[in-house]
């Protein structure tokens, strides 16, 4: 299968699958419950916005399964590690739930997925507690203290994709991020876009800002 055990010693990598990893939900922006002394108030967010020191709030804390997004050289110092939200196949691509027999799963995995970059394929195995296929979904991404997923690794820790998952796992995950033709040089300016050109023999057609 997609999904390898692991020594909880191991040091966290891009790939690792978590459980009850807690996931942040701010309150409404305009009624924020913030906490002052010994009482709560509500605040819109633009009354309290300015303020330079941290504001106690009150929040919901949800418990989700999670993917480490975060690349193996930030994970061992970062401050925070990024994370992917995992859910359930059909909460996260609704068209999944019509998907019953193997011809239509094969083009829900192949061919959607690569028309639909929002989420990224996990097969059910029982052995890691999914009973069900699910997903990854790039658009729910929470972080959380590196010191503290460490302290989860042990008990949270459900295991990590194997090398071949891991390769597309990065690719969908760029996919996403990644939404239109990237050209390096169109932040310079006429005299350094001249530079930039240099000996370069593929056509540079410069932007307006740049004539």
């Amino acid at each position: 299968m997609i999904y390898e055990k692991l020594e909880a010693a191991e040091p966290i990598r891009q790939g690792d699958i978590f459980r009850n990893v807690p996931q942040l939900e701010l309150p409404p922006l305009q009624a924020i419950p913030v906490v002052a002394e010994d009482k709560i108030e509500q605040s819109a967010w633009s009354e309290i916005a300015n303020e330079r020191s941290a504001i106690s709030c009150v929040a919901a804390i949800r418990s989700v399964t999670a993917i480490a997004l975060t690349q193996d050289c930030d994970a061992v110092r970062a401050r925070e590690i990024s994370l992917c939200e995992i859910g359930r196949f059909v909460e996260v691509e609704p068209r999944s739930k019509d998907a019953t027999r193997p011809k239509s799963v094969v083009s829900l995995v192949t061919q959607h997925a690569r028309v639909n970059q929002k989420w990224f394929y996990l097969p059910l195995d029982a052995d890691f507690g999914f009973a069900e296929r699910m997903a990854v979904d790039f658009r729910s991404i929470l972080r959380v203290p590196r010191t503290d997923l460490e302290l989860m690794r042990a008990d949270h820790r459900v295991g990590r994709l194997t090398d071949v998952a891991l390769k597309h796992f990065r690719e969908r995950a760029a996919e996403f991020f990644r939404r239109y033709p990237y050209d390096e040089w169109y932040p310079l300016n006429s005299e350094e876009l001249a530079a930039y050109r240099g000996d370069k023999v593929e056509p540079i057609e410069p932007y307006p800002w740049q004539r």
